[in-house]
């Protein structure tokens, strides 16, 4: 495989689980008191976690999975907070 199409490939299943990872790190910010800091790891970790078991869908070696998971879970993170926590100010001031 070319290095280009193994990264498409790990892109694309990153793209597939973020939709999961996103919805695991809502149910668990909704029922589980955690610091808001920790909300990306707890992002990162449910992404890691969800590569790894998604192995009977893909034919990744477990490294890219893991890239995979981990890139799904900070994304999924990420991507919320951008959307529906508007945030106004500025960082110095």
């Amino acid at each position: 495989m070319v290095h280009s199409d193994i990264l498409d490939n790990v892109m694309t299943f990153a793209s597939v689980l973020a939709v999961f990872v996103l919805a695991l790190v809502q149910l668990i910010k909704n029922n589980i008191n955690l610091p808001r800091n920790a909300i990306p790891f707890a992002g990162l970790a449910i992404g890691m976690l969800i590569g790894t078991a998604a192995y009977p869908f893909t034919e990744l070696d477990i490294v890219l999975r893991l890239w995979a998971g981990g890139l799904a879970g900070l994304s999924a993170t990420g991507l919320f907070e951008l959307a529906f926590n508007y945030r106004t100010g500025y960082t110095k001031e």
